[in-house]
């Protein structure tokens, strides 16, 4: 199941659907034509950017940027215990009264939702449950949710794997529904937000218990945050869009000692799931200090801790 968790992981970068976007498939068929029609959009929440991001560039950044399942999945595997002082507190989310901070936190509430499944932690989810509807409906695209069937699915341990599954499809749904009314600037802001934060848990973590597993991880986001930069930088024109990418850019250049040497290795034909596969053996090293590690993590949290604090 495990091996299944991490290859999905893949696809769920926007790991606020892992939880979020669980509707039935009829359900979500007989909404689609009235999503339009039920909600007006504000002006100030229609912007697709300078240029307009192809379905295939978007595409390519997710695939590329951890989830935080996968990055929850690797704390949990080298032994780091759960820790709920990590999280980012729910008491305040009225306090996310823009679109622009609705979107970061719903990244932020949806990574530590998916550290706490992770864990299975179904106790204490509800309250993230809330919080991201909450932030979901105050940005209009809190019609994805079946808060019943996801209440259900969230504290109920054995359903990952079919959770996972079902909300690929609805991300599919909910994004395509924000580039087509001219809302692509609140998707990015939703990677952003799942990405400060995976980065910012790894980073605690680290922060406890050392490990060069978890290190390397930190340092392969020097590339993933080249690509998240691309993509911010092209909502610049908006002052927090612009504020954000200088808070970002300090980190990347932190980012610049960070070396990445990637060898090309010989293809091999394996299984997967009853069917032959190429696997492309290449091999990354990731050349890291402890002094620049820490700097990069110690940036993270007090980027992080500006969005949290509002």
């Amino acid at each position: 199941m495990k091996n299944n968790i991490l290859i999905m992981s893949k696809r769920l970068i926007y790991i606020l659907l892992l939880l979020l976007l669980i509707t039935s498939c009829g359900e979500n068929k007989q909404k689609k034509d009235d999503f339009s029609s039920e909600f007006e959009i504000p002006d100030s929440q229609r912007y697709a950017g300078e240029l307009a991001i192809s379905a295939e560039a978007m595409d390519d950044i997710v695939e590329n940027i951890s989830s935080p399942v996968e990055i929850a999945a690797l704390i949990k595997a080298v032994g780091v215990p759960y820790s709920k002082d990590y999280l980012a507190t729910t008491d305040f989310v009225d306090k996310y009264n823009t679109s622009f901070k609705k979107a970061l936190g719903l990244g932020i509430f949806g990574a530590d939702l998916g550290y706490q499944n992770m864990y299975n932690k179904t106790g204490s989810v509800i309250d993230y449950i809330s919080a991201i509807k909450s932030l979901a409906d105050g940005i209009h695209v809190g019609q994805f949710f079946d808060f019943t069937t996801l209440k259900r699915l969230a504290t109920n341990n054995q359903n990952l794997d079919s959770l996972m599954y079902i909300s690929v499809q609805n991300f599919n749904q909910m994004d395509r529904y924000l580039t087509e009314n001219n809302r692509s600037n609140l998707s990015s802001l939703i990677v952003a937000g799942v990405w400060i934060e995976s980065i910012y848990l790894l980073g605690e973590v680290i922060k406890k218990s050392p490990n060069s597993e978890l290190s390397e991880k930190i340092g392969e986001q020097k590339i993933i945050l080249s690509n998240l930069m691309l993509l911010l930088k092209n909502y610049e024109r908006n002052p927090d869009f612009k504020v954000l990418v200088a808070d970002l850019a300090e980190i990347q250049a932190l980012f610049k000692e960070v070396t990445i040497t990637s060898i090309l290795g010989e293809p091999e034909m394996v299984e997967e799931d009853g069917m032959l596969v190429i696997k492309q053996n290449d091999k990354q090293f990731i050349d890291i200090s402890d002094e620049i590690l820490f700097k990069i993590i110690d940036k993270t949290v007090e980027v992080r801790n500006k969005i949290i604090q509002l």
